[in-house]
C-alpha cells in the first residue's frame, strides 16, 4: 500500500496541509518551516494503530499545546498585510485532524477537546477521539466508507453494502483501529492497523560514546533495526545471512572504497568490526567516528530483509561528511524500490541527489506562521464528520 495523499489540519504550524506523496519523497525547507511537525504528524498516525496517540500528545504538552495557534483562516487583507492578523473567536470546533489515503485504503482521525465536566475530570487534558473513518480509494465519500466512528459509536459496512452498528460504547481514548479490528467484524480495520504498525521511523541515531549502537549486545536474528540502533550488529548479521546478496558489501564500498564490515560473536555477544584500506586491524564499533557509525546504522535500516510499507527518515545527513551524501542518496533510492520512503532533510546536496534519482520534492515555507507548500496542487480531501 503506497500512500498517495497525506492531510494534516490543526497541528502546530500545519493549519491545513495536503500533500501528494510518491514512492520516494524528499521534504525540505528552511529551519522552522514545518518539517519536524510533518514528521511528528506521521508518527502520530502510526501511534493511533499502536493505541498510544493520546500518550504521544501528552508528551508534547497535550492537545492544547500542539493545536494551530493562529486564526481559522486568513483573509486576503491579512495576507497582503493590509489587515491585522486576528480572529480569536472560533466559528468551528477545535480539532486536530490526521489522515492519509492510497489507491486501496484511506483513513482519518479527528481529535478534539473534552467537554467541561462538573466536577472536573481528573484526565481533563486528554484529547477525545471524536470521529474516525476507513474508506476505499483516495477520497472519503459516503459510498466507499467501510467503517465510521462518531463519538462512542462505530458503524461497519459489509461487502453486500449493509451497514450495522457494531459498537456503541467505544471509549473516547480508544481508536476503532485497536478495539474494533477483528477478522469477523472489521477485517479492513485489522489489515489497516497492521500496515500502520509496520511503518518505521528513524530520527537522529545517537552516536556519542554512550550510544546503544556502540555497545556489544546479545544477538538474535534481527530483520528490522530498532529505532535506537542498539541491535546494529545483529541487524547487519541478519542482512548478511538472509538479505540480498552483495547489497551490504556494495553499500559499504560505495561510501568507503575498499572497506568491509563483519560481525564478531563472543559468548553470544555481537559486535561490528570495520576493515578500512590502509589499516592493519579492524576498528570496533566503539572506535568508529560518529559519521561512519551513523552511515552503518542507515545501511542496516535501509537494507532490512523485511522492508516496511513506509519508512520515514528525519535528517539522515546529520553527522555525515558531505562526501558521504551521494552514496547515501544512492542507498535511499535503491531502498525505495522495495519500500515507500519519505526523507526529511535540509541538506541541499542530498536533496539534489535524491531528485536526480527520481524523488519528488516537497518544499515547505512559512507564511504568517503557517506552513504552506507553494507550487503543489491542492488535493481534494474530505474529513469524517462528527
Amino acid at each position: 500500500m503506497m500512500i498517495s495523499r497525506l492531510s494534516v489540519a490543526g497541528y502546530r504550524s500545519l493549519r491545513d496541509v495536503r500533500l501528494e506523496l510518491s514512492p520516494l519523497t524528499v521534504v525540505t525547507g528552511a529551519n522552522g518551516s514545518g518539517k519536524s511537525s510533518l514528521y511528528r504528524a506521521l508518527k502520530l498516525l502510526a501511534d493511533v494503530a499502536q493505541g498510544r496517540v493520546i500518550q504521544s500528545l501528552a508528551v508534547e504538552g497535550g492537545l492544547s499545546s500542539v493545536l494551530w495557534a493562529g486564526p481559522e483562516a486568513f483573509s486576503r487583507g491579512m495576507k497582503r498585510g493590509e489587515q491585522p492578523v486576528e480572529g480569536t473567536v472560533r466559528k468551528n470546533v477545535v480539532a486536530l485532524k490526521l489522515g492519509f489515503s492510497s489507491d486501496d485504503y484511506g483513513y482519518a482521525i479527528d481529535l478534539g477537546l473534552p467537554q467541561p465536566e462538573n466536577p472536573p475530570a481528573i484526565f481533563k487534558r486528554d484529547p477525545i477521539i471524536k470521529a474516525e473513518s476507513l474508506w476505499i480509494g483516495p477520497v472519503l465519500q459516503r459510498a466507499n466508507c467501510f467503517a465510521e466512528r462518531r463519538g462512542p459509536s462505530v458503524t461497519l459496512r459489509a461487502r453486500n453494502g449493509e451497514r450495522r452498528q457494531a459498537y456503541t460504547q467505544l471509549q473516547s481514548f480508544d481508536s476503532m483501529l485497536t478495539h474494533c479490528a477483528n477478522p469477523e467484524d472489521g477485517a479492513e480495520l485489522l489489515l489497516l492497523r497492521e500496515r500502520l504498525r509496520d511503518w518505521r521511523f528513524y530520527d537522529h541515531f545517537r552516536t556519542d560514546g554512550e550510544a546503544p549502537a556502540r555497545r556489544r549486545q546479545v544477538g538474535t536474528r534481527t530483520p528490522v533495526l530498532s529505532s535506537d540502533g542498539a541491535d546494529l550488529a545483529a541487524a547487519i548479521a541478519t542482512i548478511q545471512e538472509i538479505g540480498i546478496e552483495g547489497e551490504l558489501e556494495a553499500a559499504i564500498d560505495d561510501a568507503f572504497p575498499g572497506a568491509s564490515v563483519d560481525v564478531v560473536v563472543t559468548d553470544g555477544y555481537f559486535e561490528v568490526e570495520m576493515r578500512q584500506k590502509g589499516l592493519l586491524r579492524p576498528l570496533r564499533t566503539a572506535e568508529l567516528s560518529d559519521g561512519t557509525l551513523r552511515y552503518l546504522l542507515l545501511v542496516a535500516a535501509l537494507l532490512s530483509p523485511r522492508p516496511p510499507s513506509l519508512m520515514i527518515l528525519n535528517e539522515p545527513e546529520t553527522s555525515l561528511h558531505p562526501d558521504l551524501l551521494p552514496a547515501l542518496a544512492r542507498l535511499i533510492a535503491k531502498a525505495s524500490q522495495r519500500a515507500q520512503l519519505v526523507v526529511v532533510s535540509h541538506a541541499v546536496s542530498l536533496v539534489a541527489a535524491l531528485q536526480a534519482a527520481g524523488a519528488s520534492e516537497i518544499v515547505l515555507t512559512k507564511e504568517l506562521g503557517e506552513t504552506v507548500v507553494p507550487g503543489q496542487d491542492r488535493q481534494i480531501w474530505n474529513w469524517p464528520t462528527r
